[in-house]
């Protein structure tokens, strides 16, 4: 094999030549239930029959032009979005990091309106909104951070799910214009905030008038089991919220949408994307929203987390390594006690696609079209891998 492609990522031996619905072939032949989507992308499965036609049909009229243009299935699509998610307005770029990176110079230019020659945006411990110079430096994680300093200034970190730490920090920089956060944080290790945190961030953003930007890059579109992971909570409405991921199902897609304090901040000439919201990319996410809507995907969202939660409890109850299981939709975090990245080796020898982050919390992210008797695949392999790995390990290493 040759070393041409940068080794910016730690790839696992295996190479994938073709997928349908939640299965994928490898070059060898052999078959994997994939619970990962593609991180969280592939929401509809692969090879998706409306999702292929789509892209077929539109490449074969027309796949770009210039945003000097008018793009009707843009306008489309923004009024889906907006109708589906009761925002106003959406801008279009490329990817979950460009979505973010369009909520970051809608803060500094909101801050700027009011006065404040160098705007502060407080973010969270344990985030991640992307790999960009400023969304690297927005993410809360020294890892990604390290080699690439200086980093951007204006950003402060506080943790996650602790209002009073919030409120501090508020009180504290005067210069703060905006609070930036995921409402579940996935990369993170899935934490999942208590049911009034977001509720209080955004009664605290209304009161020191600042933009409350929700990144919902990993958890919008129907992942949680709701359009937006925001809506769990009643009379909870951001200013600003990126997506991406899932939008196109595979197709690259970001969007930055705004309301209320956020509408009308960036004007013509303060923002741009080349590819961004183009006919193909607007035309494959249009199809994605109908068919959620039309096969009842959040009801089978509702319905297999109830029954993938319990089957996990079940299988793992008793086992002293694992600290804690934890769902929001089709987002599963099952939180060891010890590192357990060997797992993801393990879980593809039988077959399976899972993922491991923040050390020791195996993260599913199954596509949103998966079946009972699938959904029960992927509770029972995974159980019986964290219960034999567990088994392997001294009493002291899991104490």
């Amino acid at each position: 094999m040759t070393n041409t492609v940068m080794p910016t990522y730690g790839r696992l031996d295996v190479a994938f030549v073709s997928g349908k619905g939640v299965w994928l072939t490898d070059t060898q032949g052999n078959q994997y239930l994939d619970a990962l989507s593609g991180i969280a992308v592939c929401n509809l499965g692969h090879s998706h029959p409306a999702i292929t036609k789509a892209i077929c049909e539109q490449a074969g009229t027309l796949m770009h032009t210039s945003n000097i243009y008018q793009i009707p299935l843009q306008t489309q699509l923004a009024d889906k979005l907006t109708e589906l998610s009761a925002m106003e307005q959406v801008f279009f770029c490329n990817s979950g990091a460009e979505a973010n990176e369009a909520a970051i110079k809608i803060a500094r230019k909101y801050g700027h309106s009011k006065g404040i020659d160098k705007p502060v945006i407080i973010v969270m411990d344990g985030s991640f909104h992307g790999r960009t110079l400023a969304t690297l430096t927005a993410t809360g994680n020294p890892k990604v951070h390290a080699g690439f300093e200086p980093l951007v200034p204006g950003f402060v970190r506080v943790p996650y799910n602790d209002l009073d730490a919030l409120r501090m920090a508020v009180s504290h920089w005067p210069e703060a214009v905006a609070i930036m956060l995921e409402p579940v944080q996935a990369e993170g290790g899935i934490k999942i905030p208590d049911q009034d945190y977001l509720a209080g961030v955004r009664s605290l953003c209304t009161q020191r008038k600042l933009l409350m930007m929700l990144d919902e890059v990993q958890t919008g579109i129907a992942r949680t089991g709701e359009w937006f992971c925001v809506q769990h909570n009643e009379g909870v409405l951001p200013d600003v919220m990126t997506l991406a991921k899932a939008l196109g199902n595979g197709m690259p897609i970001g969007a930055c949408l705004v309301s209320g304090a956020a509408v009308g901040v960036l004007e013509a000439g303060n923002h741009g994307s080349t590819f961004g919201g183009n006919p193909l990319a607007c035309k494959v996410a249009l199809t994605v929203l109908e068919t959620i809507e039309t096969d009842n995907i959040l009801q089978n969202v509702k319905t297999l987390n109830a029954q993938m939660v319990r089957g996990f409890e079940q299988a793992l109850a008793g086992q002293d390594g694992v600290k804690q299981i934890r769902a929001a939709g089709f987002i599963f975090g099952i939180e060891l006690k010890i590192p357990c990245t060997e797992l993801v080796q393990q879980a593809l020898n039988k077959g399976l696609l899972i993922n491991v982050t923040a050390d020791k919390v195996i993260r599913l992210l199954p596509p949103l079209v998966i079946n009972a008797d699938e959904a029960k695949q992927i509770v029972k392999t995974v159980s019986d891998l964290v219960i034999d790995f567990l088994a392997s390990q001294t009493i002291e290493n899991v104490a």
